[in-house]
Order: C-alpha cells, then structure tokens, then sequence
C-alpha cells in the first residue's frame, strides 16, 4: 500500500504544501487504492475520479494560497446533496438523483480546496445504524466482512478504515457518526447541538440532528471541524494542544445508568478509565441523570421523520422500508401537548447535565451497546436479555446522549473478538474546541486505531 495512504491530514498538507508530492500523485494514490479494495467493503458507491483528476491538475498548477483541504481527496455522505454527482440518499426513489446544488458543507469542503471523489454508502435516507440499502447493498466492516459496519456514516467509517480517505464527513441524529466510528476503528465526532445544523435554513428549535466530521486521528478531525463550522476559517489550522490529564476530573459509566451493555464494552470503558487515572486524572464512576431521554428522542426524532416522509405519495410510501413507515406513524400520533411536555423535560435534561459538568470536566462511557452484528440482521432485539421494542432501542447509549445536546466523540479503544470497540468522549455544551483538545491528549493513551484491518496486511 501506498505510504501515503497511511498519513493523517496534517502530513498530507505538509507535503502538498512543500510540493513534495502534487495533488495528482496523492490523488492518483487514492484511486488505485479506491479500485483494489472498495469492491470488498463496498464503502464508496459513486465515483468521479475524472472530474477529481481534473482538479488535481488545476491545483497543481496554480501557485497560490492553498485553504486548509487543499489537494486533499474527501467522499461525501450519500445523504448530503453534491452538485453534478449522483445523490441517492440510499432510496429507489432517488436512485439516478442528480443535484443541482450543493448542501453548504460540501460548499465549504470545496472553497477549502477539497478534491470531491465520490460518495459514501448509507442506510436507506439513513435511518438505522446498520448500511444497507436496496440501491447499493450493504457495506461491510473491514475488521470482518461478515459483520455490519455501523450507521448511517456506515460507508465514510469504512472508506477511513480502509486507507480509502484520511478525511469524511458524515451525519449523527441519534448516533450516526458515533456509532461507524466505533465499529469500524475510527474517530467520528458530533458537535454541540446546532452547531452543524441539517441546513442553514429554517427553524431548528427541535432540531436534534447534526453533520460532522470523521478521521483516524483527532487532529484531522479538528481539521475538517474547522472548515465545516466556518465559511471564512483561519489560514491556517495547526494542530492541537493538548489538555493534560493530570489533575482532570474525569467520570465513567459503563451503562449511562442502567442500559444494557454487553461485557465486552464494558470492560474496554473500565480498561480506558484506568488507563485515564494512570494518566492523572482524577477518575471516579458516575453519570448524569439521562430520566426522559428515551422519550425525548423518540418524540422529536417522530416529528423530524412526520415532516420529511409524510408529505410522499402513496406509491412513493410503498418504496420506504418499515422502519421508516414506522417512524412516519409514530410522528403522526404525536400533538401539541406531547411536544409541549417534551420540551419541558428536555429543558429539565439539559438543565440537570449542565450541573453534572460543573463537578466534571469529562464524560467517558460506552459509543455502542454491543458488537458489530452479523450483517443479515437488520437490527438488534436483545441485549443481555432486555428485549428491543424498535429498531433504534439498541443505539440508547448514542441517543440519549444526544437529548443532552452535549459535543461527543467516539474515540477508537480497542478490540474484543476482533472487533473495534468505541469509547464516548463527552463534554459540556459549547465546549467543543476543548473536547478535541483533551481528546488528543486521550488519543495517546488508548486509541488503537493504528491497527489495520487484515484484509489491507498483505504478505
């Protein structure tokens, strides 16, 4: 494999920058990777290596102020609208869906100097943390290809995984960049709320939605953080200073308090809580109170898939999948006063996490409940013996932490059976540049997501 491949956002600049390498040979890198290994994973679904290549050589050629990506190759979510390229949302109803705008994040990536490759498979309009779809099929986890690789960001976490991209971005309602980022050995980071908002249009009072950046190390993260919050970032991006852990309050929860998680996961967060209070923090086993968060998620998230799927026609209801004509009903059968009631308790959540984060400086827990699953399940029914009433029970430990409006990242922790586990990282609102700070300083001790998957360790 190719050495450049192996180089975080940083290096690559560096080397770009320094004309050590050109955009074509970086980007010339990406596809013969791309064209090797994707047929494996099924990770990048729509290409356009020409028009990429095209842009490659205009950046070569043109001596000026480079922006942040400069040179650098990205694929987008499937689920974000990309000018002239394919855009399916992972539906039959979009399927040759050509865009004739761009959503404003693929805007910003580009302004940064970003050569745009393709798109990322996703769950169908990605509902669900499980990649497939009737379009594309499903995407599948380097580390066992047997295994889902996670959602909705499924196809970006498994194109960083496999060395196809060092940097994605993705999208997280109720766990969507977390979750891929647990399963497949990478970083994916959801901001404070709305910091990202879906759009930059209308109101998003109830929003719980939000775009985001993913990577395989914190600092490329930040990178691309910095360019997505921003139309005007700084020049210049350098890396981050680490927060030092001696002295930082830290509190871990295997459960979030009281959600059922198998003990794989378990272990691997007391493994990182150690591993943090042999650092210096000061480490003690506690969690907010999360009471309502189940409601409130399920409540906002009905009304966002009401307003999204209800307004299709009857034949084009009949293309959705039964998780998301579900969701539509659960929408329907909500009023005024159930949304009334919920911002009352959501207020009170937030209200009572605000107070959790004046005695702790961190909140490190569990990103997923369980091991990436066999990919003919669509989704969990039981985990150490609770039953799941829907096909997003299974992903609490993500969703409720969402109600909290909180930054969260998924910080790469180890394996069990041969399967990356994820741990959260999670701070207080607005707090998001000194999340990625301290979670630097943690990438040092516990992150394993150097290690690649087998499939790239050829003789």
């Amino acid at each position: 494999m190719n050495e450049l491949l192996l180089k975080d956002a940083h290096e690559i600049r560096e080397l770009l920058s320094a004309h050590t390498v050109s955009a074509v040979e970086l980007l010339s890198a990406h596809i013969d990777h791309i064209e090797v290994v994707n047929k494996q994973v099924n990770a990048i679904i729509t290409t356009c290596f020409d028009e990429a290549m095209d842009r490659a050589k205009a950046i070569d050629e043109i001596d000026g102020e480079a922006g942040l990506l400069t040179g650098i190759p990205i694929p987008h979510k499937d689920l974000v609208a990309t000018k002239n390229l394919r855009t399916t949302y992972g539906s039959t109803l979009f399927r040759e869906h050509v865009p004739t705008t761009n959503d404003y994040i693929i805007d910003r990536i580009q302004r940064a100097g970003a050569i745009t490759i393709g798109k990322t498979n996703v769950p169908e309009f990605g509902a669900g943390s499980h990649t497939f779809n009737r379009v594309f099929g499903p995407t599948k986890n380097p580390y066992n290809l047997e295994r889902t690789c996670g959602g909705s960001s499924g196809g970006a976490a498994v194109a960083l995984a496999m060395r196809m991209a060092v940097i994605a971005d993705g999208s997280d309602l109720g766990g969507s960049l977390r979750n891929p980022a647990s399963f497949c050995n990478v970083i994916g980071f959801r901001p404070t709320n709305n910091v990202l908002p879906p759009s930059l249009a209308g109101d998003h009072s109830r929003n719980l939605s939000s775009l985001g950046p993913m990577a395989r190390n914190v600092d490329s993260v930040s990178l691309l953080f910095d360019v997505l919050r921003t139309d005007q970032p700084t020049p210049v991006s350098p890396r981050l200073e680490p927060i030092s852990l001696e002295g930082l309050r830290i509190a871990f929860t295997e459960d979030f308090g009281g959600l059922p998680v198998v003990p794989e996961i378990r272990t691997v967060v007391r493994d990182v809580a150690a591993k943090l209070e042999d650092a210096g923090a000061r480490v003690e086993e506690e969690a907010p109170d999360l009471a309502g968060a189940r409601d409130i998620f399920q409540t906002l998230r009905g009304v966002s898939f009401r307003n999204r799927y209800d307004a299709f026609n009857p034949r084009e209801k009949t293309e959705l999948k039964p998780t998301i004509l579900w969701n539509v009903a659960l929408g329907l059968a909500i009023d005024d006063e159930d949304l009334r009631r919920t911002e009352i308790e959501r207020t009170a959540l937030r209200d009572r996490v605000e107070t959790f984060f004046k005695r702790y400086d961190l909140l490190v827990g569990p990103t997923t409940q369980v091991l990436p699953f066999p990919i003919p399940i669509d989704w969990i029914r039981e985990i150490e013996g609770v039953q799941m009433n829907t096909y997003i029970d299974w992903m609490e430990s993500c969703s409720w932490v969402t109600t909290t409006e909180c930054p969260a990242l998924s910080m790469p922790a180890g394996f069990a059976d041969g399967l990356p586990v994820g741990v959260q990282l999670i701070s207080k609102r607005a707090s998001d540049s000194r999340l990625l700070r301290i979670a630097k300083s943690i990438e040092s001790v516990v992150s394993s997501a150097a290690v690649l998957p087998e499939i790239l360790c050829g003789d």
